[in-house]
């Protein structure tokens, strides 16, 4: 059964989003039997990188809040990472667009690599602060997941993957996708946001639940959160 997810990288929710489906798989007795693709969203398409200036100082300017009102929000959203086993620097990670490294994933995905590269980028812009806008970087975290240079560097010189971020987007539009994380699970049940686990651990009950009536070959087991927003706060 597969399991869509639509997400941005820069959005502390799906980092969140993304460590709550995964506990939920973890401990459902079908989990050999999911299989989840990352979809790409982009919060802010003509975000503009700066390298220089921090996600709280941004957040700032651009929501109109003191700096103070805004590491005070951005510190719950840290302790609600924490809560997951997630370490967040977000007085350090960098403003920085995010279309090139989801067509870094787009390259990923046509290896099986999908889920590494994904975790790999949100670990690099949330954990260390990278700045995943930048050529090195995205040629780096690649490299260490086994991506080939050349096909690196392939995606960083063209356009390529392009159509295919675009196309996600385009789909995401089709299905009323407002805000991320998204998850649609066998196309029939949705979970918008960084919902609690019993959320999640239901949906993925029902979802099996119905597409094991679909395929009655396999065996039926027994037995609104946090999100980006376009233009939404936090993010």
């Amino acid at each position: 059964m597969k399991i869509e997810i639509w997400s941005d990288i820069a959005c502390p929710f799906c980092y969140i989003g993304k460590r709550k489906i995964e506990k939920a798989i973890a401990k459902f007795p079908q989990k050999d039997k999911i299989e989840i693709e990352w979809k790409s969203f982009l919060l802010n398409p003509d975000q503009v990188t700066q390298p220089n200036k921090s996600s709280q100082e941004y957040l700032a300017e651009v929501k109109g809040w003191s700096l103070e009102q805004t590491k005070e929000i951005t510190a719950n959203v840290a302790n609600m990472a924490a809560q997951e086993g997630l370490e967040y620097h977000l007085d350090k990670t960098v403003v920085a667009n995010t279309k090139k490294a989801h067509r870094v994933l787009h390259l990923a995905k046509t290896v099986g690599k999908g889920d590494e590269m994904k975790e790999s980028l949100l670990k690099a812009y949330f954990t260390d602060a990278l700045n995943i806008d930048d050529d090195a970087v995205l040629l780096s975290l690649g490299n260490e997941i086994g991506l080939s240079e050349t096909s690196i560097q392939e995606v960083l010189s063209t356009d390529k993957f392009e159509n295919e971020v675009d196309q996600d987007i385009y789909e995401s539009r089709t299905i009323g996708v407002k805000g991320v994380p998204f998850f649609v699970l066998d196309r029939k049940f949705g979970i918008s946001g960084a919902q609690p686990d019993e959320v999640f651990d239901q949906t993925l009950e029902k979802a099996w639940k119905e597409f094991a009536k679909a395929n009655p070959s396999l065996e039926i087991a027994e037995g609104d959160g946090e999100a980006c927003e376009v233009d939404g706060e936090n993010c």
